[in-house]
């Protein structure tokens, strides 16, 4: 894709995922169909609604472009051009009530010489707050239409950091000492319970930086991109065995005293 199909793509991710935020902000307070429930985790029937309403916004601009959704794909998503979704990120705090929660769209591609998929676009959007975070690869991150920009902080001990735990007991056990060894060597610990927003805090100097041992693709693809592009670091690499991923992200300049979550 050239600039001007990334400007057309993106354009068409915040209207999408504003769309769905205006959908969010609706429903923030009515009765709510749950559709699955685990110890940790809620599925909403609102989460359907969402990646439904989003993907026709979509596929009225690039009809042909297939997408990787938390609630199901549609299309082949090996093409060379996919979008990956999170129509609700941060359903239990939305099912609960609590204003913090976000859509995120993301835009991958791959080619030949690039075998791996990488994101050029990502748009995560805050509905309660109606702030709209939007990168595209090669160019600045910004909220709400002014750029914005990592924090400068080089002290553990001045930084707020952001941790996340998966849903198995498993992780839930693997992360516990990670969370407290930086407990005591931080300012202060978050857990805010949407991954995409954390990521957009990172880029927005908000947060230093962001910890999981198991996410999704749909919850980090378009937040990484908004790390990157606001000049922080942003590491993934696959839990073997799952579909999840590992991540630290950060300013970039407290990464490595920062523990990788194994």
């Amino acid at each position: 894709m050239n600039k001007s199909e990334l400007r057309k793509a993106l354009a068409a991710a915040v209207r999408a995922a504003q769309a769905a935020g205006k959908l969010m902000r609706q429903n923030l307070r009515a009765a709510k169909k749950v559709n699955a429930k685990t110890s940790h985790d809620i599925k909403l029937e609102l989460d359907v609604r969402c990646q439904k309403l989003i993907e026709k916004i979509l596929r009225k601009t690039f009809p042909k472009i297939s997408l990787l959704g938390e609630e199901g794909d549609s299309g082949s998503v090996n093409e060379p051009l996919r979008w990956v979704v999170d129509p609700i990120d941060g359903t239990v705090n939305f099912a609960y009530g609590i204003p913090h929660a976000c859509v995120s769209i993301a835009l991958q591609a791959r080619s030949s010489k690039l075998p791996e998929y990488e994101t050029v676009v990502g748009v995560v959007h805050d509905p309660f707050t109606e702030e709209t975070w939007t990168a595209i690869r090669g160019e600045p991150t910004k909220l709400n239409g002014h750029v914005a920009r990592v924090s400068s902080r080089k002290e553990l001990k001045e930084s707020i950091v952001c941790v996340g735990f998966a849903k198995s007991r498993h992780s839930l056990e693997r992360a516990l000492p990670h969370f407290i060894w930086m407990a005591r060597r931080v300012r202060k610990m978050r857990m805010m319970g949407a991954a995409a927003l954390g990521l957009a805090y990172v880029a927005s100097g908000r947060f230093d930086a962001y910890i999981e041992r198991g996410v999704s693709l749909w919850d980090v693809a378009a937040g990484g991109l908004l790390i990157e592009c606001a000049g922080g670091k942003f590491w993934t690499e696959p839990v073997p065995g799952t579909e999840k991923i590992r991540m630290v992200a950060s300013n970039g300049l407290i990464h490595r005293k920062l523990p990788l979550p194994k």
